[in-house]
């Protein structure tokens, strides 16, 4: 006969069966939750994120009239957090002018990216990994894209332009000849790096009266014919950014951050500068908090025809007591320590970390870019690394006092000298706190500035073919 005690017993476990059951019924229905949301502006691409606890399944349309992105998010209700993306846009957002959100049926959330251009959307999907969980993933790539020549040649016009309007008045000479000053002295004759660059993309420099008014004047122009009187580009490549914020401090400091202010400062000092009678002109591979895919650092290199690749990294380990900078050239084979391997495989990971779309990606030529390096890169870069190297312990500590060598991926461009600067150990809170100091930052720009004039002193830049 069964007792009244175990049939009480037995509905007791009933009840938290049932209990459970409906805890997880309920957690169904209410599907993922957003846990945050960042939109990320540039001039190359914006990009906006969804971060959630649990896989998001979207469909998007894109409409051209006005230019527009929609997008319907399953099994998902709009929580404070998501609303938090329509303040997320900037005004000076280059490609985004709004973001509306809304509880489109009872399951789904629409989201709409108004554009200010026209666009062409990656949507993707992104699985967890450290510190970030799924996200999904919104990628607004202007439908002309930015060439990194012609930015450099703008930059090139405007301060030439400068340079034009601090210029004297220009008088005729006595006989007709060269141009003086009101004191009879000659105008100087001014090289400008435009021509370079232009010839460069096969156009001419200008001739003849000036009917553009945005145009060098002829007098200011005159192409190089002989030697090697060219404009030297050096690429620098600030580690990280955007999704990916590279290693952070016990203070909070992000590398991402404290590199692309080093850049900046080297950049300041490379613009305008002279190495054996050539002008130096410097070009970021990012010059804002965005990600850009370690294959695309690469490309832009390339593109610019650059006669130098410097990236420039904070670097960090488990424990707070490493300290001293280093630098890092491609190998041919193994890694040349056990360390030089294990922050290749950390820097590698970058696109894991900043969210790169496989998909969108032409695998096979990816793969041929990052399986090509030459016996002659690798010197050049290690005789590049070498000089950098000598200078920076001339203002702190070295971590080792030779160049370290491994597989980065982002230092195979085959024809391009390439090194990767770790400047500290940010993990260490002394480096890290030197990282931050203003006038720290300018040594080691100044060490870095020497180490590339070092280099070319010993290693002249070779003419180029004025057809490239």
């Amino acid at each position: 006969m069964i007792q009244r005690r175990d049939l009480l017993h037995a509905g007791t476990i009933v009840l938290l069966l049932g209990r459970t059951e409906l805890a997880q019924g309920a957690a169904t229905r209410a599907g993922p939750s957003i846990v945050a949301v960042r939109v990320w502006p540039a001039e190359d691409y914006s990009r906006v994120t969804l971060e959630s606890d649990a896989p998001l399944h979207a469909k998007q349309t894109f409409i051209s009239h006005p230019p527009r992105l929609a997008v319907d998010i399953d099994n998902l209700t709009l929580n404070p957090t998501l609303r938090e993306l329509v303040a997320k846009v900037q005004a000076d957002d280059p490609n985004i002018a709004g973001i509306r959100v809304g509880q489109y049926t009872k399951s789904v959330v629409r989201l709409v990216v108004d554009l200010k251009q026209a666009i062409e959307p990656q949507v993707f999907a992104l699985k967890p990994i450290e510190p970030y969980q799924h996200r999904l993933v919104f990628d607004l790539y202007p439908k002309v894209s930015t060439d990194p020549l012609a930015v450099l040649i703008a930059e090139q016009l405007r301060q030439a332009q400068e340079a034009d309007r601090k210029l004297p008045p220009v008088v005729s000479g006595p006989t007709g000849g060269k141009g003086t000053m009101g004191t009879g002295q000659a105008v100087p004759e001014v090289i400008d790096p435009l021509a370079e660059l232009l010839a460069r993309q096969g156009s001419k420099a200008p001739r003849g009266p000036a009917t553009d008014p945005n145009s060098i004047p002829p007098e200011l122009i005159r192409e190089s014919t002989t030697g090697t009187n060219r404009l030297i580009i050096v690429a620098l490549d600030p580690g990280h950014g955007g999704e990916d914020p590279g290693a952070i401090g016990r203070r909070g400091t992000r590398e991402k951050d404290v590199v692309l202010r080093l850049a900046r400062q080297l950049r300041d000092r490379i613009n305008g500068a002279q190495v054996n009678g050539n002008t130096m002109r410097a070009f970021l591979t990012r010059d804002g908090d965005f990600f850009v895919p370690l294959h695309t650092r690469v490309n832009k290199a390339r593109q610019v025809k650059a006669d130098l690749f410097v990236s420039i990294h904070a670097d960090a380990f488990y424990t707070p007591r490493p300290q001293g900078a280093s630098v890092f050239a491609l190998s041919h084979g193994g890694a040349s320590s056990s360390a030089a391997r294990w922050m290749a495989a950390k820097e590698n990971k970058a696109d894991l970390i900043g969210g790169l779309n496989i998909q969108a990606q032409d695998r096979q030529v990816q793969r041929a870019l990052l399986d090509m390096s030459t016996s002659a890169q690798i010197r050049d870069s290690l005789q590049l690394g070498s000089a950098m190297l000598q200078e920076i312990g001339r203002v702190g500590k070295l971590h080792k006092p030779r160049v370290e060598q491994a597989g980065f991926a982002v230092l195979k461009a085959p024809d391009i000298p390439s090194v990767l600067v770790e400047a500290a150990f940010i993990s260490n809170p002394t480096e890290e706190a030197r990282l931050n100091s203003a006038s720290y930052q300018a040594q080691l720009a100044d060490a870095l500035m020497k180490g590339i004039e070092t280099y070319f002193a010993k290693n002249p830049p070779l003419a180029r073919n004025r057809s490239l």
